[in-house]
């Protein structure tokens, strides 16, 4: 039985895909699926950054960033020497 094939019509992304499987000495399904297995982690579970302050600024809820900051350092003691 034949393997599935994924087709990209960007050449950009062939000849990327290409140069990539040469240098790394890999197949190009395989570095194709890493690609993509490392930008699903990377993406997952993130909001478009417009949600995001649309979601802010919809609470009407202003928060001081500073003083949060401020109440949660901690005094470093340095390095025992």
């Amino acid at each position: 039985m034949a393997e599935p094939q994924l087709s990209v019509r960007s050449a950009k992304a062939r000849d990327l895909a290409h140069r990539l499987a040469r240098r790394e000495n890999r197949s190009i399904a395989d570095v194709v699926e890493r690609a993509l297995e490392s930008y699903e982690i990377r993406e997952a579970g993130r909001e478009p950054a417009s949600t995001f302050y649309a979601r802010l600024a919809s609470t009407g809820t202003d928060i001081d960033l500073e003083r949060i900051i401020r109440e949660g350092r901690q005094v470093h003691p340095g390095p025992e020497l």
